[in-house]
């Protein structure tokens, strides 16, 4: 019997240089698909990963060891590698800058996986285009983080982010749509969250999640919800985007959009007081709603 998954995870993995403000540096494998893949597995979708590196560069299958999810990867000429400059403890300032990209993702690539859902988890403009997006609708919900379409690697291979040119193309075929605070003010023109959510529910997308270090806000198209992030320290805050709405898509699923949405912010909050991705279970996060959330 054929293989299909709740959740395909898909996007590239990266070489990350985090020097925080005091100058420490450490270097890891990370990426969205790692804090995502793992947050997937961690809320108990049969969840799938397909990530793309060069394997001479990073040891993929080290990163995700002891994951409760299938992992698929292509080689590609190089791996995504980033440098995270942080200037400030709570880490809001940083600046980026690219040491390499991954080649882009084509549907061919994994049109072997059944999935019900394609959660895109890329890092910069060009890992995934629209001819992708508008396949992978045709075979499944899109859940699509919108860093991907907005941060762009420049020639000095410092990062910026600049407006999604096909936004209003795209935007109707996205069934959950992921922006932070900055990022939902870049595509609207707005910083009222509230409004920002509406206008890209009006250009398509179907539920939209703007997160913000206070909250995750999420609407549907009928109300605006909000859940207040409760984490006791911010160790880990690094992935708390991706973490966040993994949890949010995957809850959803089974689940009303409150119920997902306090699952999600539970589990970023938990998430954010240990470096690294999520490596709890279910019952982590239920007890931490028990004890934060009731």
């Amino acid at each position: 019997m054929e293989k299909e998954y709740d959740v395909l995870v898909v996007g590239p993995v990266s070489l990350d240089h985090n020097i925080d403000y005091l100058g420490n540096e450490r270097s890891e494998v990370g990426g969205a698909v790692v804090a995502s893949g793992w947050a997937a597995a961690g809320s108990g979708a049969k969840a799938a990963i397909f990530c793309k590196l060069n394997p001479e560069e990073a040891d993929v299958n080290e990163r995700f060891e002891g994951i409760k999810a299938d992992l698929y990867w292509k080689p590609s000429a190089h791996t995504c590698s980033i440098r995270n400059q942080y200037f400030t403890a709570d880490k809001e300032k940083r600046a980026c800058t690219s040491l390499g990209k991954c080649d882009p993702f084509r549907f061919d690539e994994m049109a072997d996986i059944k999935t019900k859902m394609y959660h895109f988890a890329g890092l910069v403009y060009g890992d995934f285009d629209g001819e992708l997006i508008r396949e992978s609708a045709k075979h499944g919900k899109v859940a699509v983080d919108v860093q991907c379409m907005l941060r762009h690697v420049e020639p000095d291979k410092t990062m910026a982010f600049h407006d999604w040119a096909d936004k209003k193309e795209i935007l109707p075929l996205i069934d959950y749509l992921k922006t932070d605070a900055a990022e939902a003010e870049i595509l609207t023109g707005t910083n009222d969250r509230v409004k920002a959510a509406h206008m890209l529910h009006e250009w398509g997308a179907k539920e939209v999640m703007i997160s913000h270090n206070t909250e995750l806000l999420v609407y549907d198209g009928e109300k605006i919800y909000t859940c207040p992030i409760k984490a006791r320290n911010l160790s880990g805050r690094t992935g708390r985007g991706d973490t966040a709405f993994a949890g949010y898509i995957n809850e959803r699923q089974h689940a009303s959009v409150e119920e997902a949405l306090l699952w999600a912010t539970a589990l970023v909050s938990l998430k954010m007081e240990t470096p690294g991705p999520f490596r709890g279970c279910r019952e982590d996060v239920a007890a931490y709603i028990n004890e934060f959330y009731k």
